[in-house]
């Protein structure tokens, strides 16, 4: 067995037992989970993904633990801007708050599996078209700058997205979750509780996350060990997260400029890569972008932090953040 085939199975054992451990001792059926627990939940998964950083460190060496630590604070930056759009969900179709884990848990459980199949096709159309890099450059870019400049007035609505209209054209939806169950029957026939759709929503709402991710983790590392574990160590931890920032997600004002600073950065990391191989190490570049990563979402936070002791709104500050 090869240095390549340890490092996944150490990953799938320890993923296995911290879910049977998250499950099992850390999460109760149908109950509301407190600030401290959420906090617990929320430093299990992260001590989890460090101590996994350690391991590859010591397993693959110091270059590709950084690029894993890099990627996987990038992933877990992202997912913060998730949060954003589950409240949205949760609010708009009256989610009850005992149900909030379970609904999460499968939600996250489908967008892993989801992930999965994005990166495996992913990382086998670069290894086949390396041009598709300059793509993913491109639109990382591109994205950046619209999430930079994009208006608050646009919020998204769940009600009138085109999965949940998809939905409600093709399958029969009732507007309650039927006393927490996903599937009722009215009349002898099946129809589809608001928990349904909402874990349905979740997942694939992941997925439009997942088309920002993927590249950007790829402009990161271009290792498969790399690419997977940090998604999903980041994904892993989104729910315990939702509930620990789900009062305080509103705080972090410029928090979503701070993620399009580095999706920029990236994208042109990726359109110049002949040229930044040919003056700079591979070595000096992960660790250049680790700090760029560090201090754009901590820069971020902190200037949102700030303003918000300033009493002033977004709107109505210096546009120019960071």
């Amino acid at each position: 067995m090869n240095v390549d085939q340890i490092t996944y199975l150490v990953f799938g054992l320890v993923l296995v037992l911290a879910l049977a451990f998250d499950l099992g001792l850390m999460s109760k059926k149908d109950r509301s989970v407190t600030i401290r627990q959420a906090l617990h939940q929320t430093f299990f998964w992260v001590t989890l993904a460090l101590a996994f950083f350690v391991f590859v460190w010591i397993e693959k060496g110091q270059q590709l633990a950084l690029e894993y630590l890099s990627a996987y604070l990038m992933e877990w930056s992202l997912s913060i801007d998730n949060i954003f759009v589950f409240i949205l969900i949760f609010s708009a179709f009256s989610v009850k708050e005992k149900n909030y884990g379970r609904v999460l848990l499968i939600g996250i459980l489908m967008a892993i599996v989801f992930r999965i199949v994005f990166i495996t096709v992913g990382v086998a159309l670069v290894d086949r078209f390396h041009w598709i890099l300059y793509l993913f450059g491109v639109f990382l870019v591109y994205t950046g700058y619209s999430m930079f400049t994009a208006n608050e007035e646009e919020e998204f609505d769940p009600q009138q997205s085109k999965v949940y209209l998809f939905l409600k054209k093709f399958l029969p939806l009732v507007p309650h979750d039927g006393g927490g169950r996903f599937m009722i029957k009215e009349n002898g026939k099946p129809a589809y509780t608001t928990l349904f759709v909402v874990v349905i929503m979740l997942a694939a709402i992941d997925i439009v996350f997942a088309l920002d991710s993927i590249p950007a983790v790829m402009g990161i590392s271009r290792d498969r060990l790399v690419i997977y574990t940090s998604n999903i160590f980041a994904v892993l931890g989104l729910r315990s997260l939702f509930f620990l920032l789900r009062g305080a997600v509103s705080r972090f004002d410029y928090l979503q400029q701070g993620i399009a600073i580095v999706l920029v950065f990236i994208g042109i990391k990726m359109l110049g890569e002949h040229w930044i191989n040919m003056y700079i190490s591979k070595q000096v570049q992960v660790m250049i972008s680790l700090g760029v990563i560090a201090l754009c979402l901590s820069g971020s936070i902190f200037y949102s932090i700030f303003m918000q002791k300033q009493g002033l709104p977004p709107d109505q500050s210096d546009s120019s953040v960071l």
